[in-house]
């Protein structure tokens, strides 16, 4: 059997370049790494030296089986970006605008509990304990300003 090429696949609300590896390809959707992608397709027994083209429409509706819940199909819990999540206390993958919200969602939660995080995302400050002497800085750079010689 043929498998016909298509240059753009639609996997989970993503459009995706054909001409890429699968396990790359799927990197293109917000929310799978590399390592996911390259499980995913070992997982589901695919080629990773074919290309997305040639994914058949069954293929693709597995992968997005796998991607709505890995760890039902047997992905390892710490490939999830959201382990043990606080309200179900499950783990859980977000993909696409679902992670979006979710993130945007867990940044209010720590604004309003005003946790250290939180009161540094409120102010505009680096989060995670970078320095902000000299980086950083948006709008006019703070510099050593020369007197004039007489």
């Amino acid at each position: 059997m043929e498998r016909e090429f298509k240059h753009i696949i639609r996997v989970a609300g993503t459009d995706i370049d054909g001409t890429l590896k699968v396990p790359y390809a799927l990197t293109r959707i917000k929310g799978v790494g590399i390592r996911l992608g390259w499980a995913i397709t070992r997982l589901l027994g695919l080629d990773p030296d074919m290309r997305a083209g040639f994914l058949t429409e069954e293929e693709i509706r597995k992968i997005e089986e796998v991607l709505k819940d890995p760890v039902a199909h047997g992905i390892k819990p710490w490939m999830v970006n959201r382990q043990k999540d606080p309200e179900t206390g499950r783990h859980l993958h977000f993909i696409g605008a679902d992670l979006e919200l979710r993130m945007k969602m867990d940044i209010e939660l720590m604004k309003k509990i005003k946790c250290w995080k939180g009161i540094r995302h409120a102010l505009g400050l680096k989060v995670r304990g970078q320095k902000t002497r000299t980086t950083g800085r948006r709008g006019m750079t703070v510099g050593v300003v020369r007197r004039r010689k007489k």
